[in-house]
């Protein structure tokens, strides 16, 4: 999800829209497809995924957006909801965070899943899904976590402003350590693309 795009990867024709809770369930397989491949997780991973984003489509803070190519394909998609007491991320965070759990997630945005397709990786895609999630969020902060390690995801949200609040955390049902990452919202605007030589 790294926001420089590679020579010879084109990232034109490539919009960013927004999908309707109306519209979770008949693009439903596209994402979790690109859930599985991006996350590395057996196939079946992606049904038991989906029957949560279909209950999340509900809530009313629901936001989602997708990255799709000029035949409408989605390449990456991205989406989240307030964060709330009772939920079961935000209770399983709220205890890693520690003492300052109250500033970071009383007003918050939970990112609960950010994907990019691995063969679209590298052209930006995951930084025009956040950004255009993040726009207009009426939020102070996003909250999110990810698998701990250097790769293009932890990149980007560090660009974004992301800052630790809990490191090598463990969710039930998975064996790899997550970084649990906040940032203050709004994001600062991208840097404009100067002119080229």
């Amino acid at each position: 999800m790294d926001d420089a795009t590679e020579p010879g990867l084109p990232a034109h024709a490539v919009t960013v829209v927004d999908v309707a809770p109306s519209q979770v369930r008949a693009r439903l397989d596209e994402a979790m497809a690109i859930y599985v491949a991006a996350m590395d997780y057996a196939p079946s991973s992606g049904s038991q995924r989906g029957v949560h984003l279909l209950r999340h489509a509900s809530l009313d803070s629901f936001r989602c957006r997708a990255a799709l190519d000029g035949d409408g394909t989605m390449l990456a998609f991205g989406y989240g909801y307030t964060s709330l007491p009772g939920q079961w991320w935000h209770d399983l965070v709220h205890r890693a965070i520690g003492g300052n759990a109250d500033e970071w997630l009383h007003n918050a945005f939970e990112l609960s899943e950010l994907h990019v397709l691995p063969s679209a990786q590298g052209r930006g895609l995951g930084e025009q899904v956040l950004r255009s999630l993040a726009t207009g969020l009426r939020h102070q902060t996003m909250v999110l976590s990810t698998p701990e390690g250097e790769n293009r995801a932890w990149r980007l949200y560090c660009r974004l402003g992301f800052v630790d609040l809990a490191r090598k955390h463990m969710f039930p049902g998975d064996h790899r350590p997550f970084g649990v990452l906040g940032a203050t919202l709004p994001f600062a605007p991208a840097p404009s693309a100067g002119p080229t030589s």
